[in-house]
């Protein structure tokens, strides 16, 4: 959400920025709005006052035995009122289509974020690991799962159709391993809260971080009204939501692991194949909620807690940071962490790293006392995954595999799976 009080005075920069996601100029029609709500409240405003005056006249006139004069105080001050509750009305309609104009709106980008169409315009800025060289051509992840008898899309789509899994056995078991290290390693290592929240929320939730109203064909809706959530940073920043928290105890940093939920709308053909896209899934996601002045310091933190998971996992990856016109729509910068997948020949994105500002907290009125006496200030929200667990395993089965079909166990998941070394081309583990 915008402050509309920042367009009033900055129309040309306001519009500017949007032209750098690639948007047509909207300052003219969100300031005419403006001056129609404004206007209809200033009308309610002088129609108040002079049905007070009309009130305060109406028993002087009363006690002076002026019934003509009685009788028109009397008839102002009930069309005043008929008056005013009209206006208040039109003020409301048009403060609705105002804030419904700006919720349609995506967030501003840093100037630092780079310009550009779409993903072909992001910029390398950091690579770590060489993709390994294999003596036998490398597999796609589902080739390996599929082989082993322990990845099933078949038995998946009888359940609930495409763009689902039924993992089992020792792959089961290493997703599993995977989420448990990634919260170990958030909460042991990088300091984060772990939190479990539900994967059920209500719709103000969904408005709070961006999903509504432009996206909903994006998410599952339950008949009674819950949406079901695309990732946990719905829930985590909603903690904040109608909270004025106290500033000597932020930043607040949240990790979580959940099922997600993802309609995949406008993903037709893409990735159909395995379990790159999936309807539903499982993320560790991190939240962080700071000062305003803290908030590109965190994203770099945000970023470097995210990285650390593929260097613990010894993964080759990528980062990059998005350019405008591939951005999130409630991002300011966005990095994004790309592993290298040697079945696909490429770098496959794994985790978002994202700098909200106060866009998200002007949307759910998450605020901050600065000190104890001081005004609440909108808080500056951050969310990044930490990792995408599905993602992961396709990671390290394509980074792990060997060449009779078997796929080595990372050292940092190895206790997780009972001391193994490796699974076997059959599906067993192997000490």
């Amino acid at each position: 959400m915008h402050d509309i009080r920042y367009i009033r005075e900055n129309p040309e920069a306001f519009d500017a920025a949007l032209a750098r996601r690639g948007l047509a100029p909207v300052s003219a029609d969100l300031l005419a709005l403006d001056a129609a709500r404004r206007a209809k409240i200033a009308a309610a405003e002088a129609a108040l006052a002079e049905r007070n005056a009309a009130s305060k006249a109406v028993g002087a006139a009363k006690a002076k035995g002026d019934e003509a004069e009685f009788a028109r105080l009397r008839d102002l001050v009930s069309a005043k009122k008929e008056e005013i509750a009209r206006l208040e009305e039109e003020a409301k309609a048009e403060d609705s289509r105002l804030a419904d104009a700006l919720a349609r709106l995506p967030n501003l980008p840093l100037a630092d974020a780079p310009d550009g169409a779409d993903e072909n315009d992001n910029v390398e800025v950091h690579r770590w690991g060489a993709p390994r060289d294999y003596p036998f051509a490398p597999k796609e992840h589902y080739e390996i799962g599929e082989a082993m008898g322990c990845m099933d899309f078949a038995a998946a789509a009888k359940l609930s159709g495409a763009r689902f899994v039924v993992l089992s056995g020792a792959l089961a078991r290493l997703h599993r391993a995977l989420a448990q290290f990634m919260i170990d390693h958030h909460v042991e290592t990088n300091g984060l809260t772990e939190t479990w929240t539900p994967v059920l929320v209500k719709g103000e939730a969904f408005y709070g971080t961006g999903q509504l109203p432009k996206f909903a064909e994006d998410s599952y809706r339950t008949e009674n009204g819950w949406w079901l959530i695309p990732t946990a940073e719905v829930t985590l920043t909603n903690l904040a939501a109608g909270e004025i928290l106290d500033g000597a105890n932020l930043p607040r940093r949240y990790v979580a692991h959940t099922q997600c939920f993802r309609s995949e709308a406008g993903s037709a053909g893409k990735d159909t194949r395995g379990m790159l896209r999936q309807h539903q899934f499982e993320k560790v996601e991190m939240v962080s909620l700071t000062r305003p002045e803290a908030g590109e310091a965190e994203l770099e933190r945000m970023r470097r807690c995210a990285e650390g998971v593929l260097e613990a996992l010894e993964i080759p990856y990528r980062t990059v940071v998005l350019c405008t016109g591939d951005m999130g729509f409630g991002a300011r910068k966005t990095y994004d962490l790309e592993v290298w997948l040697p079945g696909q020949n490429a770098y496959r994105e794994i985790s978002s790293c994202s700098l909200c500002g106060d866009f998200q907290a002007r949307r759910m009125n998450a605020r901050f006392r600065p000190e104890p006496e001081a005004k609440p200030e909108f808080l500056h929200t951050l969310n990044g995954s930490g990792l995408a667990v599905g993602r992961a395993l396709i990671a390290v089965m394509e980074t792990y595999q060997e060449a009779d079909g078997g796929v080595s166990i990372p050292a940092p998941l190895r206790p997780r799976m009972g001391g193994a070394r490796r699974i076997g081309p059959g599906g067993a583990l192997e000490a």
